[in-house]
């Protein structure tokens, strides 16, 4: 695999349904996050590509998603910005953390207990049908931010040791650690996603692993779905942004679940 394209030995086929998982992918991402479920899996029907590839190439395609979902949230929610930005230089710390970690250590080992912690999400959204349809912070003043560089810490240390579902993450610790609603959550979320995004990339980048031909054509894809599930969220607000919340977790719940019984029984 040439490693500064990539896209010399992708048939036609194959390159569409990378562009359609990208757009697919940019929208849940923009809306809830969560649209590593659908983007990397794609990325790895390329022939030849290793899974370090992959995942590179896949970050690459989700901060350009990011990066115009958080401009069009800021431009049509306005987030408080003294909360998201000290978040995401967090976050962005603990995604570069967690990247230098998944090196040494199967993602595997974290599997069970990150399935266990989204059935508590989707429990938890379920059976709180308000939670999350009104912004009640929970904390005031220093230990606001307290809270949210922590949440920004662990979650992007998360995102850079594994990975799938950190945008749903973030929004739910965002609704019910710190009191945001889901509207406001999502566009914070953007954000810090972005920022953890370029946290895992800033470790890739020396290794060589991105295919950037392939990287921007993803990428090109991935905002035109981000521009559009970002002005969706706006347009639709929180109540909506919760059912596709509960619908992404749910899958990610099954396709970890599937990853957990296939390593175990496979």
């Amino acid at each position: 695999m040439d490693v500064v394209s990539g896209l010399e030995s992708v048939e036609l086929a194959t390159l569409i349904l990378i562009v359609v998982a990208g757009f697919a992918a940019g929208w849940v991402d923009a809306v809830v996050g969560g649209g590593g479920l659908i983007q990397l899996p794609a990325m790895l029907l390329v022939p030849g590509i290793s899974p370090v590839q992959a995942l590179a190439t896949n970050k690459m395609g989700s901060i350009f998603g990011t990066a115009t979902s958080a401009a069009t949230y800021y431009r049509r929610v306005r987030p408080d910005l003294r909360t998201a930005l000290p978040m995401a230089v967090i976050a962005l710390a603990g995604s570069f953390g967690g990247a230098v970690l998944a090196a040494t250590l199967p993602a595997g080992v974290f599997k069970p207990i990150i399935v266990a912690a989204l059935v508590a999400v989707a429990l938890f959204t379920a059976f709180r049908p308000n939670v999350g349809e009104l912004t009640k912070l929970r904390h005031e003043g220093h230990r606001h931010y307290v809270a949210a560089c922590a949440i920004g810490a662990v979650i992007g240390f998360y995102d850079g040791l594994i990975g799938p579902g950190t945008g749903s993450f973030l929004v739910i610790a965002l609704v019910s650690a710190m009191g945001y609603a889901f509207l406001e959550a999502s566009a914070k979320a953007k954000i810090v996603n972005m920022a953890t995004n370029a946290g895992a990339l800033l470790f890739f980048l020396p290794h060589g692993s991105l295919l950037w031909g392939l990287g921007l054509v993803l990428g090109l894809a991935n905002m035109a779905g981000g521009y559009l599930g970002a002005r969706t969220a706006v347009r639709q607000g929180s109540r909506f942004i919760r059912v596709v919340f509960l619908i992404v977790v749910g899958a990610l719940i099954v396709k970890l679940g599937h990853d957990i019984w296939q390593d175990t029984f496979g």
